[in-house]
């Protein structure tokens, strides 16, 4: 997954609306919905996301 982050960068508070772990992808769906999700989440919907012509943008990694 490449792509950057073009929005405000993602808090501790943002989580993953599937398992509520630390978000670190955010998806911008063409309806202009956003999802948030965990890298492992991310991985696992990346396909679907990219088919629906979601813009996936990655959060830094936090050291």
């Amino acid at each position: 997954m490449t792509a950057t982050l073009t929005s405000p960068e993602l808090t501790k508070a943002d989580r993953c609306d599937r398992c509520g772990a630390a978000a670190r992808v955010r998806a911008k769906l063409p309806s202009g919905a956003e999802l948030l999700f965990c890298q492992h989440h991310a991985n696992e919907h990346e396909a679907k996301l990219i088919a629906m012509a979601a813009v996936l943008e990655v959060s830094p990694v936090e050291a």
